[in-house]
């Protein structure tokens, strides 16, 4: 006789159309879900022109046209330019080092699991908020009104936005450390400095130390941008011969940054692989 396949019955029926039922819930939720998110997207790109295609063809002329006067790039300046990019590396080192410097106490008030009271780790976490919500330029403009042109303000908008970001991967990487140390140098008697020296730090110094070269090569970057506002650098020549329509210097000035940019970038690559 042929073996028959036997069917659910019963309470077993009932389960089984209730699995059904909760994955075409589960399905129609997720296809809501990506169709509002698509519509999102479909706005934006509406809102911002993206989806006009005759007016992007209108602007190949214009870009050609400023493409080829910054061909071929004018190097006869190059020379002034090597202390500018000095300067902006210097910016981005300081910079990044002042970030470090605020990030590491205002990371365990911030974290919840060091911080020594909730209203203490609320408030930390707002200051975090607020200073990662003032973009670079903005706090430039506010550092140069206040100590003149340079790299100074720039070292300080760089150091100061960069505490926001650095200070809040900082507290996230001590919420996540394993709590057996923690417990054990707290059981053993040490005080919550001591916990924090012996049991904290040695677990979250490698994380902090990739965020920090993360971060001085997005400093770098940024610090080129500061230029527009007097914060020094190689982005105020670049400024400066926008401004003179110079835009044979410009693409020169462009070229020098992409090269210096690749050296930082490749320079961080090999410390983050000498720290692991």
């Amino acid at each position: 006789m042929a073996a028959h396949r036997s069917s659910p019955t019963g309470p077993d029926l009932r389960h089984f159309e209730a699995a059904l039922a909760g994955m075409n819930a589960e399905a129609t939720r997720r296809a809501a879900v990506g169709g509002a998110v698509a519509a999102v997207i479909l706005y934006c790109l509406h809102t911002v022109g993206l989806t006009d295609v005759e007016r992007m063809l209108d602007g190949l002329p214009a870009i050609g046209q400023l493409l080829r006067e910054m061909t071929p790039p004018d190097f006869s300046r190059w020379q002034s330019w090597i202390g500018p990019i000095l300067d902006t590396l210097a910016m981005s080192v300081a910079g990044t080092t002042l970030a470090v410097a605020l990030s590491l106490p205002l990371a365990f008030l911030a974290a919840a699991n060091t911080s020594p009271h909730p209203l203490v780790h609320r408030l930390t976490r707002l200051v975090l908020n607020l200073l990662r919500s003032v973009p670079e330029l903005i706090m430039g403009i506010f550092f140069v009104a206040a100590v003149g042109f340079g790299a100074l303000p720039g070292s300080l908008a760089l150091g100061l936005h960069s505490v926001g970001m650095v200070g809040k991967f900082f507290a996230e990487a001590i919420e996540h450390v394993d709590h057996r140390p923690v417990e054990a140098a707290r059981a053993a008697g040490a005080t919550p400095l001591q916990v924090i020296a012996h049991a904290v730090l040695p677990q979250v110094l490698p994380q902090m130390a990739d965020t920090a070269l993360y971060r001085w090569e997005y400093n770098f970057r940024a610090s080129t941008v500061l230029g527009v506002v007097g914060a020094g650098g190689i982005g105020f020549e670049l400024i400066a011969a926008l401004r003179l329509l110079a835009y044979d210097q410009v693409a020169a000035v462009m070229l020098c940054i992409l090269a210096t940019v690749t050296v930082v970038d490749a320079l961080g690559g090999i410390l983050r692989a000498r720290l692991k």
